[in-house]
């Protein structure tokens, strides 16, 4: 996974310090604040210190992390999706976050499925969890092959994350 994912449309590619700018947009985007919290990253070095203790520190300790996806056509970033480590969970999570101008065109899914099949050979199961209330996700894990498993709470202010599961 770490050399990079190819699909139709889609370069998927372990995340660089050159990446800051669209890391500092994308996690800066009201959706992701929304759905995924506030991670307090307001400048190119928040971004940079974002890549190198989250993506690139998970590539280095397990060998998977969240991946850059850049489109074919233009080679432009256009989100991320990969594996997470959670301390809540006994297997990886999936995860997937794109730019407003590049959601509800299929590439999420896409991503989303090249990932999972270069980890199948590794992993039995995949978690992956959403916000109560995130509906675009919840429909793209359906489509995944993914099931509702229960209701989790990740802390004393989360008001419940869904958990769902894929073997």
């Amino acid at each position: 996974m770490l050399s990079g994912l190819l699909t139709e449309r889609l370069r998927l590619r372990p995340l660089v310090l050159a990446d800051a700018p669209f890391i500092l947009c994308l996690v800066n985007d009201p959706h992701w604040i929304k759905f995924i919290g506030d991670r307090g990253v307001s400048n190119l070095e928040d971004a940079r210190q974002f890549i190198i203790y989250g993506p690139q520190r998970m590539y280095a300790e397990l060998g998977h992390g969240m991946l850059l996806v850049e489109t074919l056509e233009h080679g432009s970033a256009i989100g991320l999706c990969g594996l997470l480590k959670r301390e809540y969970l006994d297997c990886p999570d999936l995860g997937f976050a794109f730019m407003p101008e590049y959601r509800g065109k299929g590439y999420a899914e896409e991503a989303s499925i090249g990932v999972l099949e270069d980890a199948k050979a590794v992993f039995s199961k995949i978690a992956a969890t959403t916000a109560l209330d995130n509906r675009p996700s919840i429909t793209l894990l359906g489509k995944l092959g993914f099931e509702f498993s229960k209701i989790i709470q990740l802390n004393k202010d989360d008001p419940g994350t869904r958990l769902f599961m894929r073997s």
